[in-house]
């Protein structure tokens, strides 16, 4: 049924403004200070709008739209997130504290690649045994498919994967199966295709710029409104939407000259809102910066975020079983056991120590005995850490089962937030590739030759690296749900839910203090231990048994990824490339 509803918008660089509601055009009112411009409008609930700026015709979505059923060229759509009738009252939400993340995106998740298909996907999730699915970015953006960091409206959910209704439907359900979400957000940069937002309001910052385009502006002139813009989103997920927790994409690009950072003004909020919803919300930052203080408490001088990922602890690990060295890998790979025995401990490789990749000092250590080890994300592959090589091939395309299983040993055993990405679990065999779907024919084929031309640099065939902008390309990409049953994806599988339920069982393996983790380590024999309070998760990397003396007479055999060890008081006998989680006395 059609209301009165006030249609506002801020927009200080237009001198005209006029909303277009379901084909008839009305004049707005600007205010006299602050750049709003307002008009009350009788509005269906689900009215198609625009804006006409100055005198364009052509109407432009609103900066702020919830749905864009036509593209983000198209009309906006009025939503009411207020419409759906939510079924999780009995959730509370969950900490990050002692949880486990699977990282998920959307269009590959399924055959389908939607919100809807994924809901029926929620119970191998569970008996996994994960608590927390984290969705790469669905905003929208032009096109039918990409990673999701191409967005333009940070609002509204891709049409493609169902919408904000079917969002919500997810999480929904998601809830109602004892999983949390967190949302993948970039507030660092918007996509090349369909972003009409300049047209409205100074969103760039002037004479700056990062990897991905223009930085925002965050401390500029008219800024005040472009950090509410930012901030006001990252409430909108968790308020609107109930999302549990934000990743927020590389920070590190959030150029922000003020006293306050907008980091720490977002977490600053969130934890008000955290208090009237009445449930824990969780920001998690993505940083190359090695900075501590992205962590710490606003009280003890810090941003506040909750936590942060660890591409120290994946490179260190990832050096160590695969043993490349190239580019960022380097001193990873040079260091070897002893560099992962360090991260293990203190959560930074480069904690103020020679970056060869960069060739300057980089990083400062972290202060362990106040700084949890659940406040860094570790894992063994992420969608950046896959999908950015060359053929984007998965780590299960160069390892061996059993090497697979001690690097999933190591991840869900040790200090840090495991996270996962989908089909982890299984070592899927199919890529994770980078895909883009630029239907404009000139960003198709620039996007396509800098991909190709760029690992051509490195010495890749042209011919191997693949074609973003082919549909195959994104196919490809997809999970292949058949391979849960057949080996050696089934046993690989059953390795991650056993590791899973003994984190459930062991406090000792979820006890987040970095000072009681000891770590020995022989580089020449491949075997580390990992002290986990009374356990020890003892790891063989080598090609043949090795016998590891510990310092403590073995108890039992809680887990192991091969056949038995042999123990002999305080010596095991491991096989080769296996671990074990052994209990002492």
């Amino acid at each position: 049924m059609s209301a009165p509803v006030e249609f506002a918008v801020w927009a200080p660089l237009p001198e005209r403004v006029r909303v277009q509601v379901d084909g008839t055009v009305h004049d707005m009112r600007k205010d006299d200070e602050g750049g709003w411009w307002r008009a009350e409008v009788t509005a269906s609930p689900e009215a198609d709008y625009g804006y006409l700026l100055d005198g364009n015709d052509t109407p432009r979505p609103d900066p702020r739209s919830r749905r864009q059923p036509e593209g983000v060229h198209g009309l906006s759509r009025r939503f009411d997130p207020g419409a759906h009738e939510w079924g999780d009252d009995a959730w509370t939400g969950r900490p990050l504290a002692g949880g486990v993340v699977y990282e998920m995106h959307v269009g590959t998740f399924t055959p389908e690649g939607t919100l809807d298909a994924a809901i029926g996907r929620l119970g191998h999730l569970v008996r996994l045994g994960v608590d927390f699915v984290e969705l790469l970015p669905v905003n929208a953006f032009n096109g039918t498919h990409n990673w999701g960091y191409d967005g333009v409206l940070w609002y509204a959910v891709q049409e493609e994967y169902g919408g904000p209704a079917a969002y919500q439907r997810f999480v929904d359900a998601c809830h109602q199966q004892g999983l949390g979400v967190i949302q993948d957000v970039v507030h660092n940069h918007l996509g090349p295709s369909g972003n009409y937002l300049p047209e409205f309001f100074p969103i760039f910052a002037e004479g700056g710029g990062n990897t991905w385009g223009n930085s925002i502006n965050l401390s500029g002139p008219d800024s005040d409104e472009v950090r509410r813009y930012v901030v006001d989103n990252a409430l909108m997920w968790l308020r609107d939407m109930h999302v549990d927790g934000l990743r927020l994409d590389a920070v590190h690009a959030l150029v922000d000259e003020r006293a306050t950072h907008v980091l720490e003004e977002m977490a600053q909020e969130v934890d008000k809102l955290s208090v009237a919803v009445g449930r824990p919300l969780t920001l998690i930052a993505e940083s190359d910066l090695n900075d501590p203080r992205m962590v710490t408490p606003r009280a003890a001088g810090g941003l506040g975020l909750t936590a942060q990922w660890s591409d120290d602890f994946h490179h260190s690990l990832h050096a160590v079983l695969t043993g490349e060295g190239q580019g960022y890998y380097g001193d990873f790979a040079e260091a070897g056991l002893g560099g992962l025995a360090k991260v293990l401990t203190g959560a930074f490789f480069h904690d103020g120590a020679w970056s060869s990749f960069r060739r300057r000092h980089h990083g400062r250590p972290v202060d362990t005995a106040t700084l949890p080890g659940w406040k860094f994300l570790g894992y063994l592959q992420d969608h950046d850490q896959i999908g950015n090589r060359a053929v984007g091939d998965r780590i299960s395309g160069s390892l061996s089962p059993g090497l697979l299983a001690v690097g999933a040993t190591l991840v869900l055993t040790g200090p840090f937030t495991p996270m996962l990405f989908m089909g982890e679990e299984w070592g899927a065999s199919t890529p994770w590739q980078f895909f883009t779907s630029h239907p404009e024919p000139e960003l198709g084929r620039a996007t396509a030759e800098g991909r190709i031309g760029e690992f051509a640099e490195h010495g890749w065939d042209a011919d191997v690296v693949p074609d973003p902008q082919d549909p195959e390309t994104f196919t490809r990409s997809k999970l292949d749900w058949s391979e849960l049953t057949r080996e050696p994806h089934e046993r690989l599988l059953a390795v991650h839910r056993s590791l899973l339920a003994l984190r459930r069982a062991h406090p000792d393996l979820v006890d987040p203090d970095l000072t009681a983790v000891q770590v020995t380590w022989d580089d020449a024999d491949r075997w580390l231990v990992v002290h986990r309070g009374s356990l020890r998760v003892v790891m063989n990397l080598a090609g043949e048994p090795r016998e590891i003396d510990l310092d403590r007479p073995v108890a039992d055999v809680l887990f192991c990824t091969a056949e038995l060890p042999a123990v002999d008081g305080e010596a095991v006998t491991l096989p080769a490339e296996s671990a074990a989680v052994l209990s002492t006395r």
